[in-house]
């Protein structure tokens, strides 16, 4: 095991979120809160020593999180919500941060930027 200098963000659609998913035209997959929450995105950050400083970088990053999470879901950013802000982002999504991150591979993790990268 290796002790990695990140902490991580487990990112958890909300009700709202699911709700939106729900009310897109054509929808017509079942979908239930479990569902949409079951594999979650977690996300890599700045090791923190508390986990309010894992939430101020999540904060910072939120409009790229909010994008990535949609495009996740719906490719077409027409039927993206319009006013995504920090507000709308704390209502649809849960953020659990966990300070300490451990690796069990010894090989090297190999960086590939997405498409909503964070720089």
């Amino acid at each position: 095991m290796f002790i990695v200098d990140r902490s991580a963000a487990l990112i958890r659609p909300k009700q709202p979120f699911l709700d939106w998913l729900l009310g897109l035209p054509g929808n017509d997959i079942p979908l239930s809160l479990e569902d949409v929450r079951a594999d979650c995105t977690v996300i890599l950050i700045p090791e923190a020593n508390e986990p309010e400083d894992g939430i101020a970088h999540i904060d910072e990053i939120a409009e790229q999180i909010f994008e990535m999470e949609l495009s996740s879901w719906v490719g077409d950013e027409e039927l993206w919500p319009k006013k995504r802000n920090l507000k709308l982002f704390w209502e649809w999504f849960d953020v659990e941060i966990h300070l300490g991150v451990m690796d069990s591979v010894s090989e090297e993790i190999h960086n590939t930027p997405s498409d909503h990268s964070y720089h």
